[in-house]
């Protein structure tokens, strides 16, 4: 902020944007409107509807009979009932391509995700089989593909595991695991009902994407155990633990056969996955590559016997459907107070994963899905689910890319997909006994690698360093300690940002962009030029408690920088100092109080406060504390230019 930003010959009455006509004399200049005073109970009831209803979820209730409203709220809370009206059987020829291809996909990963959770790999599969049918009644998305994920997996089997052994406590273990997919889905349940699904956005994109990264890495190290044939390895997720281990067992552990199966059947799924990014019309393909290679591998294990080799293979998987598992849920006891902090745990990821995956893909698409509602599907299919032998269960993404490629139309994909799965229980479950553990770890890594997003790290890099660090934080804390600590490291960075951008609001001296009544941000706009003996600050916040003090220290102190630099430059002393408050939606008393202790400062060095453009809160606030009346009319314009305007006569005068 150097003198030569100043104008020159004592030019300071700025014009129109047009340049030919001065801007509105004093006499005609219009007044800061103060709003009607609201009756407390009104302005209550606005912030709550504003905070939990913005949405107006009763709006298509209005004015209806009553039997039109009982069918909408039947509608509202099963949607099938709404789409099911107009389904027709093209609709149907797209839904059953999806679901089947999905079903293809689902099969191979639900096994290995189970395996991820410390279950038997029958769980996956009953994961597979009631949620979708939930969730295909209950869910507004048309595109989202419902199963277990490897992120929640891995979360749920890494907490679970901190409690219980699943090697010497395998019923317990169970029990727990049943226990907290009950609670993750009440906690979805309750997130959606009672309208509190904004919670789950103080997870920052920045941290989401560092936080899926470093998961994604850790999945594909744990799968080093399958993927290489070692027997003992560590119960550790770190990679420093991971990777010891491995090493470790390099001599004697590692099994030729199992990393030729492996490698073999990984170069091939990503050879797959290549072709289906090359052409769209090949999705397909990568699509049932995982069915694929369970196919040929069991095969191959079968012919050649090569379990008897030291190659692992999944062995005995139970056949039949889901029995029940309600009397398995703890709801008493020290279990239940563990069941209940890994559900809300498990129930939160997973919460926000699904409502990521149905937003992407309703946009793709241009319609709209309830967040709200799909929290309450989400959280009554984990609630079902989890009284017939399911886990935590939500949005795949990989799965719902693929249905959304196969040209589904409807949650039919999901009944689709269910059935299948129904069918394998019920009838392909022996075939799945010679399937080696290797293929497993390698349809998995597959699986994992999109979620190591560079491109959008590089971004975040470029736009915002605070968001990359936060990224960072969350992906070493997952690679490094532990995946519970990497989450609380994301959610802990994304609250210290928005505590940050609270408390240290950002301000901005603003000049007048040359012929026009326009004034800017003077680091923005570097032809500016400031008003000799006015200084104009921006405020881009709200101004709260706690930040009050932080925003008049500051203005203090570009006041100090102005004077000292006007002073160096024999310029005329700051006698106004204006204060556009356009970005400030709200103030509190402790706003209202800084602003008082601003005004009585600048009295004693006689500097007259005005400020410029306060909305409708603001002003209503200053007005009923009498802040307006201490500061007076005549010091309240509705805009920069007519604030500085008033300033230049009085200024030419003492002149």
């Amino acid at each position: 902020m150097s003198a030569r930003a100043y104008p020159v010959d004592g030019d300071v009455s700025p014009t129109t944007d047009s340049g030919d006509l001065p801007i509105k004399s004093s006499s005609h200049r219009h007044k800061v409107g103060v709003p009607p005073k609201q009756n407390m109970f009104h302005d209550f009831m606005y912030t709550f509807k504003e905070t939990f209803f913005h949405d107006d979820p009763l709006r298509h209730f209005k004015d209806q009979p009553k039997s039109k409203q009982l069918i909408l709220g039947i509608q509202s809370v099963f949607p099938v009932f709404d789409w099911g009206r107009n389904y027709n059987l093209k609709k149907f020829r797209g839904d059953l391509i999806s679901g089947l291809t999905i079903a293809s996909l689902c099969i191979p990963q639900d096994i290995g995700y189970a395996k991820l959770a410390n279950l038997d790999p029958k769980y996956g599969l009953y994961s597979s089989f009631v949620p979708p049918l939930i969730y295909a009644c209950m869910g507004s998305s048309r595109d989202i593909a419902i199963g277990p994920v490897a992120v929640v997996s891995l979360l749920l089997g890494t907490l679970l595991r901190a409690e219980v052994d699943p090697n010497t406590n395998p019923d317990e273990y169970l029990r727990l695991a049943f226990t907290a997919t009950f609670f993750a889905g009440v906690t979805e349940a309750a997130l959606g009902f009672f309208r509190l699904g904004f919670l789950i956005d103080f997870l920052s994109h920045a941290a989401v994407v560092g936080f899926m990264g470093g998961a994604a890495i850790t999945i594909a190290l744990q799968q080093l155990k399958g993927f290489l044939g070692i027997k003992k390895f560590t119960k550790k997720t770190d990679i420093v633990s991971v990777l010891d281990s491995v090493f470790s067992a390099a001599h004697h552990g590692w099994n030729w056969q199992t990393i030729l199966i492996g490698a073999s059947f990984l170069m091939f799924l990503l050879t797959t996955k290549f072709i289906g990014k090359k052409s769209k019309k090949l999705f397909w393909v990568p699509a049932i590559a995982p069915l694929i290679s369970v196919i040929i591998s069991t095969f191959f294990v079968y012919i050649t016997r090569a379990d008897k080799q030291g190659v692992q293979i999944v062995k005995h998987l139970d056949q039949g459907i889901n029995p029940s598992s309600f009397d398995k849920i703890y709801f008493s006891g020290d279990n239940l107070v563990k069941g209940i902090r890994i559900g809300v745990v498990a129930g939160m990821v997973a919460l926000t994963e699904a409502v990521a995956i149905g937003r992407t893909f309703a946009a793709m698409k241009d319609y709209q899905i309830d967040g709200n509602k799909e929290m309450v599907a989400l959280g009554v299919m984990n609630v079902v689910g989890s009284m017939s032998s399911c886990y935590v269960a939500t949005g795949s993404f990989s799965r719902s890319a693929v249905n959304f490629m196969a040209g589904c139309q409807t949650a039919v994909s999901n009944i689709i997909m269910s059935i299948v799965v129904l069918l394998t229980l019920l009838f392909l479950t022996p075939l799945f006994k010679y399937t080696p553990n290797a293929i497993l770890a390698a349809i998995i890594i597959n699986a994992v690698i999109p979620l190591i997003d560079i491109q959008a790290a590089i971004l975040i890099f470029k736009v915002d360093k605070l968001d990359f660090i936060a990224c960072m934080g969350a992906f070493f804390g997952v690679i490094f300690v532990s995946v519970e600590i990497g989450l609380l490291i994301a959610v802990s960075i994304s609250f210290a940002k928005i505590l940050l951008q609270v408390t240290r609001p950002r301000t901005a001296v603003l000049g007048n962009i040359p012929r026009t009544s326009v004034y800017r941000n003077i680091q923005q706009y570097p032809e500016a030029t400031l008003v000799p003996g006015v200084l104009t600050i921006r405020v881009d916040s709200a101004i709260y408690f706690s930040n009050s003090n932080y925003v008049r220290e500051r203005i203090q102190r570009w006041l100090h920088e102005e004077e000292e630099k006007v002073k160096a430059a024999s310029l005329p002393r700051i006698q106004f100092l204006i204060i556009e408050m356009s970005p400030v939606t709200d103030i509190d008393t402790s706003g209202i109080h800084a602003l008082e202790d601003l005004y009585k400062s600048l009295q004693k060095r006689d500097i007259q406060l005005i400020l410029a453009n306060p909305g409708p809160l603001v002003i209503g606030k200053l007005h009923l504390s009498h802040f307006a009346d201490m500061l007076g009319p005549d010091n309240i314009f509705l805009t920069v230019a007519d604030a500085v305007e008033s300033c230049c006569p009085k200024l030419s005068n003492e002149v």
